[in-house]
């Protein structure tokens, strides 16, 4: 038995990549229609993909080493942008739906910090997790660290009240902590205090729910009410959600057929962009969304395991599985009504430039990974 290097490029993660983005703006087309706004978000999105892979081909030209030294660069950046959203003025940094969490720039549209910072997050986290392990500091320490790295945005992104995204960074955090080796005793008592803060909320929302308005705001609160029952509350709060169930269900097994969708769901475009595929290709169509997201986060961990023993790379291609996974659950989730409304986009099918760019500078740094070398088992060298 001979092993051979050679260089691993995932060439069917990039074709997945590409017939999500073809189900993205064909579903964009179709449902821009009961846009409350007059962009033509069809071609908006087509140019945000071609920026998106510009971004991810820049990736390529650096290795890993030059962009561990850059990350701490890009996290520090990350949140003086999110300072920024607090404390600019309303004409630069407007209330949408809720949530103060977008720059407004004249000619060139919304930016969403929270996007880039996921992405950002997922390199600091790496980047202290991997170099923790060459000092070998004790495992305190490291949780210690990690948790230094994870609140400052967390918070921010809460004082912005979007929830949902914080919660990602939340799960983003967890999902390094428990593969980073610590000691499965710290790991236990982590687990133990999630379950306890989510009991506590749910009690305090069954005896005292108004004291939740502290923590999260009305317009959070609502939406928990309207996914409890979204038909008793469908002229208000639950509108959308109702909308959502009945777009879905009218759609059956093989749906309406492209354009032919006539349930109305707001913002159907861009976070509820499942609804109409779901409406429009039915439960087939539904299917092959969902699996093209099963293959792309399977393929992901795939190259993880590849680059297992160079721990940087490894966790980056870790926190981009959880972001997925998780985007995905919650999103699909929420339209279905099986989980709570967070507004927080499927990521590469809604519409919207900062997530896409922000997914394929993610994306690019997954594909980068896979470039490096490879032990080929049982070849003959040449």
């Amino acid at each position: 038995m001979s092993s051979k290097k050679g260089n691993y490029f995932d060439v069917s993660l990039v074709f997945f990549l590409f017939l999500l983005m073809i189900c993205s703006c064909v579903t964009i087309f179709s449902a821009q229609k009961y846009a409350q706004y007059d962009d033509n978000f069809f071609l908006k999105q087509i140019i945000w993909f071609v920026l998106g892979i510009i971004i991810a081909s820049c990736i390529f030209i650096f290795d890993f080493e030059q962009i561990s030294k850059v990350t701490p660069f890009l996290y520090g950046f990350g949140l003086l942008l999110l300072i920024g959203i607090l404390i600019a003025p309303s004409t630069l940094v407007p209330e949408i739906n809720g949530a103060k969490s977008w720059y407004v720039v004249p000619g060139i549209g919304s930016i969403q910090p929270s996007e880039y910072m996921k992405i950002f997050l997922i390199m600091m986290l790496a980047n202290v997790t991997s170099k923790h392990y060459e000092r070998g500091d004790g495992d305190f320490i490291l949780l210690l660290k990690i948790a230094a790295v994870s609140l400052p945005p967390v918070l921010l992104i809460l004082l912005q009240n979007d929830f949902g995204s914080s919660l990602v960074m939340v799960v983003i955090t967890i999902a390094v902590i428990f593969l980073s080796g610590i000691n499965w005793r710290y790991i236990l008592v982590i687990f133990m205090l999630i379950l306890t803060t989510v009991g506590c909320l749910v009690a305090t929302f069954l005896y005292n729910p108004d004291f939740l308005l502290n923590i999260f705001g009305e317009y959070q609160l609502n939406r928990i009410y309207s996914w409890l029952d979204p038909f008793e509350h469908g002229e208000g709060i639950g509108f959308q959600l109702k909308q959502s169930l009945l777009a879905i269900g009218s759609g059956m097994i093989d749906g309406k057929g492209l354009q032919q969708s006539n349930v109305y769901t707001p913002e159907a475009h861009s976070d509820f962009i499942f609804t109409i595929v779901a409406e429009e290709f039915g439960f087939i169509g539904a299917s092959v969304v969902i699996s093209l997201y099963f293959l792309i986060i399977y393929r992901m961990l795939g190259i993880a395991m590849y680059v297992r023993n160079t721990l940087y790379e490894f966790y980056i291609c870790i926190g981009m599985v959880a972001l997925f996974t998780f985007h995905t659950f919650q999103n699909i989730g929420m339209v279905t009504g099986l989980i709570p409304i967070t507004g927080i986009p499927l990521l590469l099918m809604s519409y919207g430039g900062s997530s896409v760019m922000a997914s394929m500078l993610g994306m690019g740094l997954v594909l980068n990974v896979s470039l490096k070398k490879r032990d080929f088992m049982f070849s003959s060298d040449k």
